[in-house]
């Protein structure tokens, strides 16, 4: 299992956005519907944090939540006392203070990006973790032209397409792409989930009981206090 919390960085200089950001990812919750075992929601202050059975959801949230810029990220990856709470503030177990050790540690100065990943196997969680902060690194620096194509990308859309709505070429689509280094963050997302997978303690995560009660099958995917450290 894999517990993510967010805690918002700066938030009395630039404003509380904890409602803002769980607003904002609705759409994502929806694509990932069957991945979520307790929904995002706010634990304390401003701190996010949300329970998952996927690796590649926990992945794909961590990259959007770099790309916002104003978060440090905590990714804890092991074992989930059941059963669940119905919250995942007033949920327990191992995975819980894994991310919040693998947060503290994100919200430190010692860290190149804000995204940190703790778990039952330290080794792999210290390889997840490089891994995610090349890639953390990679969505931060990443320009706007850069994004608009990726955006349009991940919907499904050909170069071609992307080309004809962004009023630009072929060419200056390809050469975006390669700039914004799309195809290189696509292929390092998979060993990603591998390495978050594996920081549970040779746990693969679809083993992970199948908590998440979908409504309805989930589309294609692209690209706090209970559980807090006494």
């Amino acid at each position: 299992m894999f517990v993510l919390t967010a805690d918002q960085r700066d938030s009395t200089g630039t404003g509380e956005r904890v409602d803002e950001l769980v607003e904002a990812l609705a759409p994502w919750s929806a694509r990932w519907s069957t991945a979520i075992a307790l929904p995002l929601e706010r634990t304390v202050g401003d701190e996010v944090q949300v329970l998952l059975t996927e690796a590649d959801a926990a992945v794909d949230l961590a990259l959007r939540l770099m790309r916002e810029g104003d978060w440090s990220v905590g990714l804890g990856a092991g074992d989930v006392q059941l059963p669940l709470r119905s919250t995942s503030r007033a949920s327990f177990g191992p995975v819980f203070l894994h991310a919040r050790d693998a947060v503290e540690r994100a919200r430190g100065r010692t860290e190149p990006v804000p995204l940190v990943v703790a778990g039952a196997d330290a080794a792999a969680a210290g390889e997840a973790t490089a891994l995610l902060q090349l890639l953390g690194a990679v969505v931060r620096r990443r320009s706007e032209a850069g994004w608009q194509v990726a955006d349009a990308l991940v919907t499904g859309a050909s170069r071609r397409a992307t080309a004809e709505a962004l009023g630009i070429s072929p060419q200056a689509v390809s050469q975006r792409a390669s700039v914004a280094m799309l195809d290189e963050e696509k292929a390092a997302r998979p060993l990603a989930a591998r390495l978050l997978t594996a920081a549970q303690g040779g746990r693969p995560a679809q083993h992970a009981p199948s908590l998440a009660v979908p409504t309805q099958p989930a589309p294609a995917r692209s690209v706090y206090e209970g559980n807090r450290l006494s």
